[in-house]
């Protein structure tokens, strides 16, 4: 798997080339980019697809000891991978976590257009049951690496407080193994988790709020019409916040959509990038 390396240290990806329109797709917490496989299998044939794993605690590499992993310093390193690997007129598609938000509010020259499904906004963050469960194991000493063994025992990862709210399907065991691998296994990742997950607070993610009304381009707002986790209201609140977004609910889904419904996901996103592209000014998808 490529690399590119960034202040923030090694951040590995998929690309699957090409010369259509860039797609760069962002996972959430304890996740990687195979969140996104189903959808990219779908758009890979006439967009070309690039998929980062984030610093999140799926990833295999250990950031830099100086690393900044704030809400906003993930928004800076999305910005400048996006720099690292030269993609210009590129769409940003985030799932579960906030740092496409996070970018979009500092007015990214690289970012044509915005598609923001089913995440983290306002005061839900740390988000739902889930993050905040995270939040507190983060907090307490040895908690997280006994909740990582516990984890082991494949059935307890459909409890609420962890993938049980997530997605309405089961996710196939080998993707979650994959995902808690990492931190399970490496300290080093395992701390890297801990520092993210303690560090959130509200207040920055309400900060964020405060600058994407500057994001003047076309935005797609999918959103989980039975979503658990990220309250539908959010997805409401974001699209009139958005100069020029739009919203779709989805059904039949929570709030890994990718995962839940990826034909749809890929539809949406397929018909929003042609759409915007034919017309920029408008978010039609």
């Amino acid at each position: 798997m490529p690399v590119a390396e960034i202040d923030a240290g090694p951040i590995e990806y998929t690309d699957t080339g090409g010369n259509g329109p860039v797609l760069v797709f962002l996972h959430g917490l304890v996740m990687d980019g195979t969140l996104f496989d189903g959808v990219v299998a779908r758009l890979k044939e006439d967009h070309r697809c690039i998929v980062p794993t984030l610093p999140l605690g799926a990833h295999r590499r250990p950031m830099r000891p100086d690393a900044d992993l704030s809400l906003a310093g993930f928004g800076r390193m999305v910005g400048e991978l996006l720099e690292r690997l030269d993609l210009r007129d590129v769409t940003l598609v985030q799932n579960d976590h906030g740092a496409a938000l996070a970018l979009a509010g500092e007015r990214p020259g690289r970012v044509a257009r915005l598609v923001i499904s089913s995440c983290e906004a306002f005061d839900n963050y740390p988000p739902g049951l889930p993050g905040k469960n995270a939040r507190l194991l983060a907090r307490v000493p040895g908690a997280l690496w006994l909740a990582l063994q516990v984890l082991r025992i494949r059935a307890l990862r459909r409890l609420p407080m962890v993938l049980g709210w997530m997605a309405k399907r089961r996710i196939p065991h080998h993707i979650t193994d994959a995902w808690l691998r990492p931190a399970r296994t490496q300290a080093a990742i395992r701390r890297e988790l801990a520092r993210y997950a303690a560090g959130a607070r509200p207040g920055q993610m309400l900060q964020v709020m405060e600058r994407l009304p500057s994001f003047d381009k076309p935005t797609l707002v999918i959103w989980a019409a039975e979503d658990r986790v990220m309250p539908p209201e959010h997805g409401r609140r974001l699209a009139r916040l958005f100069p020029h977004a739009r919203l779709v609910e989805v059904a039949d889904s929570y709030t890994l959509i990718p995962l839940d419904q990826p034909a749809e996901f890929a539809r949406l996103v397929r018909s929003f990038v042609a759409d915007a592209r034919r017309s920029p000014c408008r978010a039609d998808a």
